[in-house]
């Protein structure tokens, strides 16, 4: 490059040694031939105020071949000679038509690296990848381009090992062209792609090698299908073509195929070379992203075979929950919900959530909400149940700070309420470990959430959990939810919360709960993509009447014995259930003669009909009954014995003044009341 400075009147006021040479001229001399390439007097600045014009060549006859730029450097100062406008002209060789088509195409070819570099691999999204591929290569490096995956890995799965191009199943999963291409005939996006015989031009492409195509006309009739079918595959105008597999890890995951009908250049090997660079990028990205696929459809599937039916009717409540994951590739994660029946017509509630995602915190997530199961078949009060639950999760923990690798995930960190709802008293009783309170609609007022006493998150032990006790009208709907739901990147959790109250308060709640719980998390979560999973458990709750409970007093008097069954005798006369007349007499008569003779008073005593009839024996006492075996000659033990084995289940729970014990027997054609 030479480089000449001069005045607005052509005078010299520096030049380069290359251009004292080209142009014949020194400094103080007029250079005539470049006088003539000063813009006239009083010309405005170009773009940016410098560049005024790029004269070609011919305008010097000696300097030709040469390209000329002139570029404005201001007034000098006033006062010094030559004190106007002053400019810096450029000459350079002009490049050939040949030399400034090659450096336009190694400018593509770097640009077409770099994009790849920067956009292919970012998301874990197979078919969103693929159209990202397709946009990359259209229009600069092709008028069309196509890409087609096996279908067993748009599913997750590993495609098999396949040394037959004919082999190869495929479905189109992207495809762009550029304007003006014709490409109706071409195989749409989500359609597989037909059979294609082996053959030897296709061959290379199970080895992970490209194939150029520079004759068209010669892969119509190489690829040995029919007419009709071969419109699917070529395009009509197209006069070359690049084919590159998306081979990783020795598979064949697909195929890139691009073409060329509108840009004049053929495809070269360089040309190959680059977009064979491209796929392969394209290919582990793809490869990771099917993994993930499979790894998450794993995790679903685990979570929701975990999470109970959707819909859910008991004697207490009709429940229906819903589980939504993260997207925008943070995967599955440990929330879950859980409707579980109690004795006594009672039903639990429980709604958690373990920290992290994937399959760990799907597995840590079973072992807790196993424990909760385990735990609340024992019947204990809300603040108990997380007392113990708190105490296994500290011992999950342990067992991953002691470093054994084979041990299961580790529950790192939870939250969960736990709620129980009894029908029989229309009351609620709830307790929760770190875990957002529910909110309550009651009919014809305005949704608010539960006042509850926060516990610490499980695992933190040493603290307690308090219970809070609140009534419930029929008909009442409780929501319980995560964090997930109410919570997003960047916002309050309070504005959740409530977005939460709104949408409760504009929910029909008479409608189908199914219904109710999908509108109210599509009004409740952001559009943008969900950061973290979300559960929502949404119960209506019924009451039984008073024509379904007897309940009754007795003194600690043996005598009251035979009156205790003359009552139940009675009121099963009245519901029409002398057919389990027998059965209850019998339990009535063992379980209040044992708890007079070994508790004392008062004994409580009630009978509830719904679907089951339940019958109950309350006692001041607090020692849990056994059931043993007794000797031929033991004079008792064989009264729970005898309970167990008339009834369809028993047990025992713990109160407040006491113990209740409780059987169950089926109804037979029985509806709910």
């Amino acid at each position: 490059m030479a480089a000449v400075v001069l005045d607005d009147e052509g005078l010299v006021i520096a030049c380069s040694r290359m251009a004292a040479t080209l142009l014949d001229c020194s400094p103080g001399q007029l250079c005539a031939p470049l006088l003539a390439l000063l813009p006239p007097s009083g010309t405005e600045a170009g773009p940016g105020g410098r560049l005024l014009t790029v004269p070609g060549g011919d305008q010097a006859d000696q300097q030709a071949g040469s390209v000329f730029q002139v570029v404005r450097l201001g007034a000098r100062s006033a006062g010094a000679p030559s004190s106007g406008e002053r400019w810096l002209v450029l000459v350079t060789q002009a490049e050939t038509a040949a030399e400034t088509a090659e450096r336009d195409s190694e400018r593509r070819r770097a640009g077409l690296a770099r994009a790849a570099a920067a956009t292919i691999g970012a998301s874990l999204d197979m078919t969103g990848m693929a159209e990202t591929l397709v946009d990359l290569l259209v229009p600069d490096f092709a008028d069309l381009a196509t890409v087609d995956l096996a279908e067993p890995v748009l599913v997750g799965d590993e495609p098999p090992h396949l040394a037959a191009s004919g082999d190869v199943r495929l479905r189109r999963a992207a495809a762009a062209q550029s304007p003006g291409i014709s490409a109706e005939d071409l195989l749409p996006v989500g359609e597989a792609l037909p059979p294609v015989p082996d053959s030897e031009l296709m061959r290379p492409l199970m080895d992970g090698r490209p194939v150029l195509v520079s004759d068209v006309s010669a892969l119509r009739s190489a690829l040995g299908v029919d007419a009709e079918s071969l419109l699917l595959f070529v395009p009509s105008e197209a006069h070359s073509s690049v084919a590159v597999p998306l081979y990783a890890r020795g598979l064949v995951l697909g195929c890139v195929t691009v073409w060329r009908s509108q840009l004049p250049s053929a495809f070269s090997e360089e040309d190959a070379a680059l977009l064979l660079d491209v796929v392969s990028r394209a290919a582990l990205g793809l490869d990771n992203a099917r993994r993930y696929t499979r790894e998450h459809r794993s995790a679903v599937a685990l979570q929701r075979s975990l999470l109970p039916h959707p819909a859910l009717n008991t004697p207490a409540a009709d429940a229906a929950g819903i589980y939504q994951p993260a997207s925008g590739g943070v995967g599955v994660g440990g929330d879950w919900f859980d409707v579980i029946p109690l004795p006594s017509l009672r039903v639990a509630f429980v709604v958690g959530d373990v920290v992290g995602h994937g399959l760990d915190a799907t597995a840590a997530m079973a072992r807790l909400r196993t424990a909760v199961q385990t735990l609340a078949d024992l019947d204990l009060d809300p603040g108990e149940l997380l007392t113990h639950l708190d105490d296994l999760v500290l011992g999950f923990s342990s067992e991953q700070t002691s470093g054994d690798v084979g041990s299961e995930p580790a529950v790192l960190g939870a939250t969960c309420l736990y709620a129980v709802y009894d029908p029989v008293t229309r009351h609620c009783t709830a307790a929760t470990a770190g875990h957002p309170p529910p909110a309550l609609l009651s009919p014809g007022e305005e949704p608010d959430f539960v006042g509850m006493t926060p516990g610490p998150p499980l695992g933190v032990g040493g603290m307690p959990f308090e219970v809070t006790e609140f009534g419930v009208t029929p008909g009442s709907m409780l929501a319980f939810f995560t964090d997930g739901l109410v919570g997003s990147r960047g916002g309050d959790i309070e504005e959740g919360m409530e977005r939460l109250r709104t949408s409760l308060a504009g929910a029909d709640p008479s409608g189908p709960l199914g219904d109710i719980s999908q509108s109210i998390v599509d009004g409740v979560l952001p559009r943008e993509p969900a950061a973290d999973d979300v559960a929502l458990l949404l119960a209506r709750t019924r009451a039984l009447s008073s024509d379904q409970v007897a309940e009754w007093q007795l003194e600690a008097d043996l005598s009251l014995v035979a009156h205790a069954r003359e009552l139940v005798l009675g009121q099963l006369s009245d519901w029409e259930l002398d057919d389990l007349g027998f059965v209850t007499e019998l339990v009535v008569s063992e379980l209040v003669t044992n708890a007079i003779r070994y508790a004392g008073g008062p004994v409580g005593l009630r009978l509830i009909r719904d679907r089951v009839l339940v019958c109950e024996v309350s006692d001041p006492s607090s020692t849990q009954p056994r059931l043993r075996r007794a000797r031929e000659t033991d004079e008792g033990g064989r009264g729970l014995f005898l309970i167990a084995q008339v009834t369809d289940r028993w047990g025992s729970r713990f109160t407040s003044t006491g113990k209740t014990i409780w059987t169950e027997q089926a109804i037979d054609g029985a509806s709910a009341a």
